[in-house]
């Protein structure tokens, strides 16, 4: 037949490398061999070698290069470069060695794909090997020789190498700069990067939608919102915010510097947004705390049929674990295993720490279990949720084996700032204070703020709170808001209103619009029945304008969230709320329960006092959840404040009483309360 000819054969075989499409590819390999005489035509051979090797059948392609006795380079080309393409780097390198073993010279083609597979595997002898040869055959001027082996450089951390390739190159273009650009924001030099952009656009360049996106990178890198506003402006004049690419960058750039407002301008103005703008969209509100959003944008992604991604759903389980929410986490988690991305290391790594952060300590194990791979990230996740939960016992244990067990991670900040909290949380003073004595030394990091705040916090906990102020005198950074704050706690638990005034002090000092550390010396004056001088504290911050948020708890029943504060009666099942209360109240004082009347903050007598912490907020969300949650299940109530002690001592209590698992999460730990006793023996 006239239009089965060779080259419509061969053009066959290119379409089917087009469409992906290895039965295409696989019916017109047996219309060559139908149609004509063996030994093929060379091209023939070449066109079926690319092929394979494009559509990831490596083994077959390298049969097809055996049987074709004129194998020339780009024969071999078309093999080499289909094992990069597909990831197959040592292959790729194998299959070079064995053409220069046939004495056949690499062209401008070959180089590229040997120095990228070198690159990818961090091989910098056989990089350096590569180059040497591309002098050799003259090949290295080649422009896109040149950027590759530049990239290779980079790609291997030859720093000075790969500036030397690139001060010698004798031209550069848009992917020579582009790579020098990207190169140095993955090698953390986002300075670099604004320099590299300055000499290409003095050399004339114009920026495509990568060189932009490299830039907005290294803007976010250094926290340049103004910079980062300049080429905004510059892409507006140009016309290329209305590229795909670049609207997501500015999204992804917003987002990184706290400005999600301007990220959902960006996102907002996007004709035709892809599944990368979705997932930057909702990473842009979770690194705002903006959690409920971030979910809200998911679900408006799920509803116009955008397919989640592993990065999309790592984000939304981090959201999850803002909120604290535990059966939306459940969800994404299903939403993950239908999507096939449960074993991506990022989801997996989501997955551990948003059920550490919603209390449910035995589904992140699971999870922590379960992984194929861990990263620094997961060991982090997992010896956080134990910190929340203040069990220092595994989080130590979680850190011996993360330093012993021939593991390929290292402990960083996070993970030191994760396990002296832990300590901190369950009052194990003196494996907290060696593992800070040691962090130096052992593991070869510097202590920073988060590592002496919760020191400071351990030795307030524990009682010894003049200690911790001569620790804090002692330190050789400036004290942060942080540590002072862990001293005034510990000064209100320990009834030290003198040294608890100076610590309140500094801390206006470095905060003085923040309500929290007012209202807690305040409350410290109360406690210690100084009322005028709570009082005092109180009229300063009306008179100053700071205005204290509102302490409040709430529960989720049914997907819906019930919001209570102190003294709440606008509950549509207020009465229901308040006959349970009393209820309580009766069998609480028949198995002999006195309220601490000294968590009520104003000059009342006793009997309005036991009133008044009798209805503070999280006495009301359990009351709630006891009417609305069946039997069994446990009630999980989340609080924006710590749980005061009146609370902590009645929900024990109460957790005997009805014969329920009560879960607390307050703005610093979680309180699982069971029989009467609760997870943090009384330690918080």
């Amino acid at each position: 037949m006239p239009f089965l000819n060779p080259n419509a054969l061969a053009w066959l075989v290119e379409s089917a490398v087009s469409t992906h499409s290895s039965l295409i590819g696989r019916a017109a390999h047996a219309q060559i061999i139908k149609t004509l005489n063996t030994p093929l035509p060379s091209f023939i051979s070449n066109h079926l070698v690319n092929m394979y090797s494009k559509l990831d059948h490596p083994n077959t392609a390298q049969l097809l290069l055996s049987l074709n006795p004129v194998r020339s380079v780009v024969t071999w080309t078309a093999l080499i470069s289909g094992s990069v393409q597909n990831g197959h780097f040592s292959s790729a390198l194998l299959h070079f060695s064995n053409m220069r073993r046939e004495s056949i010279q690499p062209n401008d083609f070959t180089f590229p794909c040997t120095f990228k597979a070198s690159g990818s595997l961090r091989s910098p002898l056989t990089g350096k090997q590569l180059h040497a040869l591309a002098v050799k055959a003259g090949q290295i001027s080649d422009i896109f020789v040149g950027c590759s082996a530049f990239d290779m450089y980079c790609k291997t951390g030859l720093r000075e190498e790969a500036r030397k390739m690139f001060d010698e190159m004798p031209e550069r273009n848009i992917a020579t700069w582009n790579a020098y650009i990207s190169n140095s924001v993955l090698d953390g030099r986002p300075r670099d990067a604004i320099h590299a952009f300055i000499g290409f656009r003095f050399e004339g360049g114009e920026p495509n939608s990568i060189t932009c996106c490299a830039f907005f990178n290294a803007c976010s890198d250094m926290s340049d919102l103004r910079l980062g506003c300049q080429l905004h402006g510059f892409v507006i004049r140009n016309g290329s915010d209305s590229n795909v690419s670049v609207a997501n960058g500015l999204v992804d750039f917003y987002g990184k510097c706290r400005q999600f407002e301007l990220a959902e301008m960006v996102f907002d103005a996007i004709i035709r947004p892809n599944d990368v703008s979705w997932s930057s969209m909702v990473a842009a509100y979770v690194q705002n705390d903006e959690e409920e959003k971030a979910c809200l944008i998911f679900f408006r992604a799920r509803r116009v049929g955008v397919e989640p991604t592993d990065f999309m759903i790592s984000s939304v389980l981090s959201a999850c674990a803002g909120l604290a929410g535990l059966e939306l986490g459940r969800s994404m988690h299903a939403l993950a295993v239908k999507a096939c991305v449960e074993g991506n290391v990022y989801v997996g790594s989501a997955l551990v720490d948003m059920y550490g952060k919603c209390g449910s300590i035995e589904d992140s194990e699971r999870s922590f279990d379960e992984m194929p791979e861990r990263n620094l990230i997961t060991w982090n996740a997992m010896i956080g949720g134990y910190a929340h939960q203040g069990r220092a016992d595994m989080a130590l244990a979680f850190f011996e084996e993360m330093t012993h067990s021939g593991n390929d991670v290292i402990p960083n900040y996070v993970t030191l700032v994760c396990v002296l909290s832990a300590c901190s949380r369950a009052g194990s003073l003196e494996e907290g204070m060696e593992i800070f004595e040691s962090m130096r030394v052992r593991h070869g990091i510097e202590p920073g703020s988060e590592h002496y705040a919760c020191i400071v916090d351990m030795l307030g906990r524990a009682g010894m709170v003049e200690k911790a102020y001569e620790f804090i005198k002692k330190m050789p950074i400036r004290p942060t808001v942080s540590i002072w704050g862990a001293l005034l706690g510990a000064c209100r638990v320990y009834g030290k209103p003198e040294l608890g005034k100076i610590a309140a002090d500094k801390l206006f000092e470095l905060d003085p619009q923040d309500s929290g550390n007012h209202v807690l010396l305040s409350n410290m004056f109360a406690a210690a029945r100084r009322w005028e001088e709570a009082t005092v504290v109180r009229k300063e911050m009306k008179d100053v304008g700071i205005k204290k948020g509102p302490g409040c708890s709430w529960v989720t029943v049914k997907n819906a969230v019930h919001v209570f504060q102190a003294k709440d009666t606008s509950h549509e099942r207020n009465s229901e709320i308040q006959a349970m209360l009393a209820k309580l109240r009766r069998e609480m004082k028949a198995a002999g329960y006195i309220p601490d009347i000294n968590f009520a903050l104003y000059d009342l007598e006793d009997e309005e006092k036991e009133t008044e912490v009798w209805y503070h907020s999280e006495k009301l969300a359990l009351a709630f959840g006891l009417i609305c949650i069946p039997p069994g299940v446990p009630i999980r109530i989340t609080k924006n404040l710590r749980v005061c002690g009146d609370c902590h001592s009645a929900i024990k209590f109460i957790s005997g009483i009805v014969s329920r698992e009560i879960i607390v999460r307050d703005n610093n730990r979680f309180h699982r309360f069971r029989d009467n006793q609760c997870s943090c023996r009384d330690y918080w």
